[in-house]
């Protein structure tokens, strides 16, 4: 990998591409077009620090091409090295990409576009009533509001002890705010369990029955001493005021806890280890002894900011976390592909088959479109 400046940038693209760069952004209609491609990728570009260049070149390029059909042509297919430029040329950020990768032609296509997930959840009471929460629809009762992206618990004391579930389908996330305070990330397919209202003095205990959750627990400080624990499959973590990501779903062969912030004890029946910053503890087994290693802590918690991170990850785990995301079904038919690693940072606010242009571009893959169902070849 080799860092690209402007300077850099400049001196590579020839000066053909270039004025036939600027020709192509003197049209209004294609202004406009790179506007809002800005304004979609802002925020992720922003945050990491460096434009997604495979995703800026196919969407910029993509949409010209449908608003210059059915006209002529009046450009030829310029390389990403051009599209490159003009993101750095508009942010004045630097970036990386590998050289000399040149686009593939794109044989596999949706016949409708497969959108992404968005806020909707479904809230249980201990009575068993239900209410779907979505974007748009507010919920009010005397103990919990929800504005349809996030639910928030009234802080009071009560001495009833009664249990609320918030189960996050296939394409959702959610946000929670507990009654003590702490805040609650919930990746698609994930349900919690929890008290309605925590008693002064007790320990905090909450469920993540299955998913994914982010955790910013409020401080032991704050609450007499109070301990705060989360229980999942094959674990239980015990915290005293910290940020953590729990990963447990049903069709994950271990539970993964990642710590961003402050301590957790990590236990399952037979063992226990403290984690540090930048550490995750891996259980395959209550039993098992607790494998610890480091990680990128980015990489493992972005899903919470609207970004897909697949440094370093196996086809296989992008393509459970796109189907979760999608609420599509994806079989890797060739199972040679499972473990082929892909490099990349994604915005989640893409459509599915705007994800899987820069995958296929670094994998060689094909896929067969089913309705609802996904096969790579």
């Amino acid at each position: 990998m080799k860092k690209i400046t402007v300077k850099y940038l400049t001196d590579t693209i020839s000066s053909q591409e270039l004025s036939d760069l600027k020709e192509l952004l003197r049209k209004k209609e294609n202004q406009e077009i790179f506007k809002e491609y800005v304004k979609d990728y802002y925020d992720v570009n922003t945050l990491l620090s460096k434009p997604d260049v495979d995703v800026a070149y196919e969407k910029l390029w993509s949409a010209i091409e449908k608003q210059e059909k059915p006209k002529r042509r009046i450009l030829p297919i310029w390389s990403k090295y051009a599209a490159a430029a003009v993101v750095v040329f508009m942010f004045s950020l630097s970036y990386y990409f590998v050289q000399n990768q040149k686009p593939t032609e794109v044989l596999n296509t949706f016949v409708e576009a497969v959108e992404p997930g968005g806020d909707k959840a479904i809230l249980t009471f201990d009575d068993g009533l239900s209410v779907s929460l979505e974007k748009g629809k507010h919920y009010n009762t005397e103990d919990v509001t929800s504005n349809g992206e996030q639910l928030v618990y009234n802080k009071k004391e009560d001495t009833r002890i009664s249990y609320n579930y918030l189960t996050v389908p296939r394409g959702g996330k959610f946000e929670i705010i507990l009654a003590d305070g702490t805040k609650v990330w919930l990746n698609s397919e994930s349900k919690l369990k929890y008290p309605v209202h925590f008693k002064q003095g007790e320990t905090r205990k909450v469920e993540l029955v299955y998913g994914e959750a982010y955790f910013d627990v409020s401080s032991s400080e704050n609450h007499n001493g109070a301990k705060f624990k989360v229980v999942s499959n094959l674990q239980e973590v015990e915290v005293l005021g910290t940020e953590f990501n729990i990963k447990a779903y049903k069709d994950d062969a271990s539970v993964y806890t990642t710590l961003a912030e402050g301590k957790v004890a990590v236990n399952n029946e037979a063992f226990k280890e403290v984690l540090k910053v930048n550490e995750q503890s891996i259980i395959s087994d209550v039993k098992d002894k607790i494998k610890i290693k480091t990680v990128n802590v980015y990489n493992e918690t972005a899903w919470r900011k609207g970004i897909f991170s697949f440094k370093g990850k196996s086809l296989k785990e992008i393509m459970k976390a796109l189907s979760r995301w999608y609420d599509i079904d994806i079989i890797i038919e060739n199972k040679k592909l499972e473990d082929i690693q892909f490099n990349g940072v994604l915005s989640k606010k893409l459509n599915l088959e705007e994800i899987l242009v820069p995958i296929k571009r670094n994998i060689n893959l094909n896929y067969v479109v089913y309705d609802k169902k996904i096969i790579l070849k």
